[in-house]
């Protein structure tokens, strides 16, 4: 399962969590202006804003996981099984399969606002990318400096959210999370005070105390719960270094482990890769589960004025820095 986020310093930053039990050899990916997205249904867009994120390229097209443009919005899918839902064709709508997606919105919208009128006439189709690539069940999180929305196309059609919170898990769908965060509303940052009984002289023992009752486990529904606690009352400076740093802790709070994530047959979902992209300056910045080593490629050195899909592999093997 995975975490996606937004946050606001001096800069806007976005990345995601990536948890599975396997890998598709992914890669950072980098889409110049001028390479052409050709879509299964509408018509192929020839120039369009460059972007950088995952992704997972195969014959020549960039099957991206999350990604951010040069106009500093960004998006991500993650997954949503048994609750996606994918129709037939419609006439008169975009006819968007759901690979397609995230390059659909990110190469011609520069903010959520212009996204979400694009999400007027989107239709997410049922369609492969290749026969034995069937469409991944996934929902999805847009977010930019004016608000983030999440995106669902379920039974009764296609939802589309405010997200006040910046952050997306996986099941149940995003209303769920939403009202759940109200079990929780008396958590609290700060030392709590004695609610219990005002006959005892009962007092916190040590810090931290506010937020007992806090959910630890790996369901989605905690995730959601812990990261929206963390990133919410998140502090940090406001340069690029602490920026992108209490990022990566916000992220670190709902990572999985090998071992406590049991998918069956002796395989775990563990955090393949964290990520945390500059939206305003189009840094992408990355770890993965063996190398906690911050790796970071900037969009804004490659030639944006190509055809060329420019890719980088993960550099998976720990980087370790001797001090003596």
């Amino acid at each position: 399962m995975c975490t996606a986020a937004a946050f606001q310093t001096q800069d806007f930053y976005f990345g995601r969590n990536l948890d599975l039990d396997y890998s598709y050899q992914e890669e950072i990916t980098v889409t110049p202006r001028i390479f052409p997205f050709r879509f299964r249904n509408v018509e192929t867009i020839s120039r369009h804003y460059a972007m950088i994120g995952m992704a997972y390229v195969l014959d020549d097209y960039p099957l991206y996981y999350e990604a951010t443009n040069e106009a500093g919005l960004s998006m991500a899918g993650l997954n949503f099984p048994g609750n996606a839902v994918y129709n037939p064709c419609k006439e008169g709508m975009d006819n968007i399969a759901s690979f397609e997606f995230i390059p659909w919105i990110l190469s011609r919208c520069a903010t959520v606002s212009q996204a979400k009128d694009k999400l007027a006439r989107l239709n997410l189709v049922s369609l492969s990318f290749r026969e034995e690539l069937p469409p991944a069940s996934l929902h999805w999180i847009i977010s930019g400096k004016d608000g983030s929305i999440t995106v669902e196309s379920v039974q009764d059609g296609l939802k589309v959210y405010d997200n006040p919170v910046g952050l997306l898990t996986n099941n149940p769908p995003f209303d769920y999370h939403l009202t759940n965060l109200n079990n929780y509303m008396a958590l609290s940052a700060n030392p709590p005070a004695n609610h219990f009984c005002d006959r005892l002289a009962l007092k916190p023992y040590c810090y931290g105390m506010g937020a007992m009752g806090l959910p630890g486990d790996l369901s989605s529904a905690s995730r959601f719960v812990k990261a929206a606690f963390t990133l919410l009352n998140s502090r940090c400076g406001s340069s690029e270094a602490e920026s992108v740093s209490q990022f990566f802790h916000i992220l670190k709070s709902v990572e999985q482990q090998r071992g406590c994530s049991c998918t069956g047959e002796g395989k775990y979902e563990v955090t393949l890769y964290s990520c945390c992209c500059n939206a305003d300056k189009g840094i992408y910045y990355y770890t993965t589960y063996d190398n906690s080593q911050i790796t970071a490629v900037d969009m804004k050195r490659e030639n944006l004025e190509s055809s060329r899909l420019i890719t980088y592999p993960l550099l998976r093997e720990q980087n370790i820095l001797w001090q003596n």
